[in-house]
């Protein structure tokens, strides 16, 4: 039988390139780094625009946000300031042209019927451009929030299932029909207008466990990987794809997720993280988050706690492309040749990053056959 082709005309899925591009959590303080470094993610919506706008015309395919409800304490409250993932993209959509746009959603705090027809809508004012992260969730401090307690590992997974069952159908069927899931029901279930896109936006999820790998593998177009490796992540990324053809007969592309941090010399790149991390890192705020993570995080890992620790406030867990220019265009070499499809980026400083990305990086890029003018 052949493999059902998922792919739409989405600017990711469509896109030339070897190596797709993503920018990694513009719309939360601090971004990606647990550091109190001029040039930080502040989240204010001009600071949003420039950065999507420098993003598109640097030829990037997507803007992936975080959803985030609270920050993890400490010094400078890791992500406390954020923009809602669903209204920043819309508002995107209306000043970018040709980007792919992003919210990421965790399932548990919203309606499918409602959800479905958010998604719909910023489909429509985006020109077919939008894409959905879904997490099954993970920050039981955040969940409890909605005055909740977070379920079990897979039957957050099952919920989802459901979920996301729902919108597609809510996504694909005319006129009225009734929907009884073994979590959400919905009589007389309707919603229109349908997404651009058929028979659905771009859905992503970032299954890393045999549950969540099947998520992915039964549902999503793109699933996201964390791996302590481009190795590790080339050996993900392979699993979910056999698991996708033998089990579900599709296809399914894989991102990875890097933080770039690039000078004239690899010392000098060398010389900035330790100042950032081990100088101006906020410490206190990652054994938070390890802490969600793990429980009693520094007991449980034992001398493995400070390298992870040392990797979540250089850039939130991602794999470090950090040297010079010719460098960073071979880590990102090796991440294709691992049969990743893309990688997210982060930067300290977003706007100077993407700008030296342009300007150095897309040329080398190009040269080694991972990007297409």
């Amino acid at each position: 039988m052949a493999i059902i082709d998922p792919h739409s005309l989405n600017p990711l899925l469509s896109s030339p390139h070897r190596l797709k591009l993503g920018v990694f959590g513009v719309n939360v303080s601090s971004g990606c780094s647990m550091t109190d470094m001029p040039g930080t993610i502040k989240v204010e919506w001009d600071e949003s625009v420039r950065i999507a706008q420098a993003a598109e015309a640097a030829g990037i395919d997507a803007m992936v946000p975080v959803a985030r409800w609270r920050g993890m304490g400490g010094d400078i409250n890791f992500n406390h300031r954020n923009f809602d993932p669903f209204t920043w993209a819309a508002g995107l959509a209306a000043v970018t042209s040709k980007i792919g746009l992003f919210a990421t959603i965790h399932i548990p705090t919203i309606h499918p019927v409602r959800a479905a027809k958010e998604v719909a809508t910023i489909d429509h004012i985006s020109g077919g451009r939008f894409c959905l992260n879904m997490v099954a969730g993970w920050n039981e401090r955040e969940i409890g929030m909605f005055g909740e307690p977070q379920k079990g590992h897979d039957d957050r997974y099952d919920v989802a299932d459901d979920w996301v069952s729902l919108c597609k159908e809510l996504w694909t069927r005319e006129g009225t029909f009734d929907y009884d899931g073994p979590y959400f029901n919905s009589p007389s279930a309707y919603s229109e207008p349908k997404p651009l896109q058929r028979p659905n936006p771009v859905l992503m999820s970032a299954g890393n466990s045999p549950r969540g790998q099947h998520f992915a593998a039964k549902h999503t177009d793109l699933n996201f990987v964390v791996a302590p490796s481009i190795e590790k992540a080339g050996e993900a990324a392979a699993s979910v794809k056999k698991l996708a053809r033998d089990d579900y007969n599709r296809d399914i592309q894989v991102f990875g997720q890097a933080y770039i941090v690039c000078r004239e010399t690899e010392a000098e790149a060398q010389e900035f993280v330790d100042h950032y991390v081990n100088e101006k890192g906020d410490w206190d705020g990652v054994r938070n988050l390890l802490d969600v993570l793990i429980p009693n995080s520094q007991s449980a890992l034992g001398a493995g706690w400070e390298s992870m620790a040392f990797n979540m406030i250089a850039g939130y867990g991602a794999l470090p492309l950090v040297g010079t220019k010719e460098q960073i265009v071979e880590g990102m070499l090796a991440f294709a040749d691992a049969g990743i499809d893309g990688i997210t980026l982060s930067w300290v400083d977003y706007e100077a990053g993407l700008a030296q990305f342009k300007d150095e990086l897309l040329p080398l890029m190009v040269q080694a056959g991972l990007r297409e003018y």
